[in-house]
């Protein structure tokens, strides 16, 4: 697969855009147009989140979901809205954020606008250990934590056959799509070997839902996402180093493997945790994070916080789409995957690239 570089050289109108903030312990430069642009998406964020529960069989106008929400409103509209679709709300924009961000330190790591958790096996780890949870029937409340260990040891995998005195992108990439294909060949031969009835439920799994989103998930989202955000945004700036080469980043003193098994443990994080609780929704972490380069310029820690929103975003249309605007209610994972592949199919006409 032919490299990419995701990073440009910053010239002086686009140094101006930024701020520094210092102090006597913390130093950082920020590009304010980068974050003026992810607090309107926020905002936008905001107002669909809130219009998503107006939608329904039992309608709630605008206004009375803001007062529901804050436990001002009838004991219907309370019941509605803070038990059912506050929820899979929130649980779309945590899942669509933290998808968005996996995408784009996978995509930086690798240098590669083709490349994401769900290309390189990742999801598909996370996916073999919730099949197999499902039809081997085990404890329904901890298919999440199978999920997040299969992921995790997918990655682990990944990582020890893709070393060889230390880790190339493009092996990584390589050894990455054919642990995916052998773990995709174990999920058919599991759906193959057992009866439907009991499969039935993991093929559902595996199309990607957040229907029956509870405080719980989001609870178990907002720990994970509150963890890992902040190293991933941290991890943005050596992760800018890297793009310009091994040999220039060893030059420049930084620990390369250990910094890049950081990213790589960050982002399958990411990936993982947002994974075991809606199942594998194919697409957001590939198309997110370059959309975002497209709109907001090189990876930095500002398009990092802007990918988080816009993922958050996205997700959320599409869940809005997949439940309301179809002729029937579809897993989430469908319409990403409509408007997904053909994107995909766009960058490689695009890059003229090979996989």
């Amino acid at each position: 697969m032919d490299g990419m570089n995701l990073s440009q050289p910053v010239g002086p109108s686009q140094r101006a855009r930024h701020r520094v903030v210092r102090t006597r312990y913390f130093s950082a430069r920020f590009n304010g147009r980068v974050l003026l642009m992810a607090g309107l998406t926020l905002m936008l964020l905001a107002a669909v989140g809130t219009w998503a529960m107006t939608l329904g069989s039992y309608h709630i106008a605008f206004l009375d979901v803001v007062k529901a929400a804050i436990g001002d409103g009838t004991p219907d509209q309370e019941l509605i809205v803070r038990n059912l679709r506050l929820p899979r709300v929130m649980s779309a924009m945590f899942i669509g954020a933290s998808l968005a961000m996996s995408g784009a330190i996978f995509q930086g790591l690798v240098r590669n606008a083709l490349v994401s958790p769900d290309i390189i096996g990742i999801e598909t780890g996370a996916a073999l250990a919730a099949v197999f949870w499902i039809v081997t029937s085990q404890v329904q409340a901890l298919l999440p934590v199978a999920a997040f260990i299969g992921a995790i040891a997918t990655a682990t995998l990944i990582y020890v056959l893709s070393w060889k005195g230390g880790i190339s992108p493009s092996r990584l990439i390589l050894v990455g799509i054919g642990i995916g294909a052998t773990l995709n060949a174990a999920i058919t031969m599991m759906i193959v070997r057992f009866p439907i009835e009991i499969v039935r439920p993991a093929v559902v799994w595996q199309m990607g839902s957040l229907y029956g989103s509870t405080w719980g998930d989001v609870r178990m989202l907002a720990i994970g996402f509150a963890i890992l955000t902040p190293v991933a945004i941290v991890l943005t700036w050596p992760l800018r180093t890297m793009q310009l080469g091994d040999d220039v980043t060893r030059g420049l003193g930084m620990p390369l493997e250990r910094t890049r098994l950081g990213l790589i443990a960050v982002g399958c994080g990411l990936c993982a945790i947002a994974t075991a609780l809606a199942g594998p929704i194919g697409f957001v972490a590939l198309m997110v994070p370059h959309m975002a380069r497209m709109i907001a310029g090189p990876l930095s820690g500002s398009v990092m916080v802007f990918s988080a929103v816009l993922g958050a975003c996205f997700l959320l249309v599409a869940d809005v789409i997949a439940q309301h605007f179809l002729p029937v209610s579809l897993p989430t994972g469908v319409v990403t995957a409509a408007v997904g592949a053909p994107y995909f199919l766009l960058l490689l006409y695009r890059y003229n690239t090979r996989i």
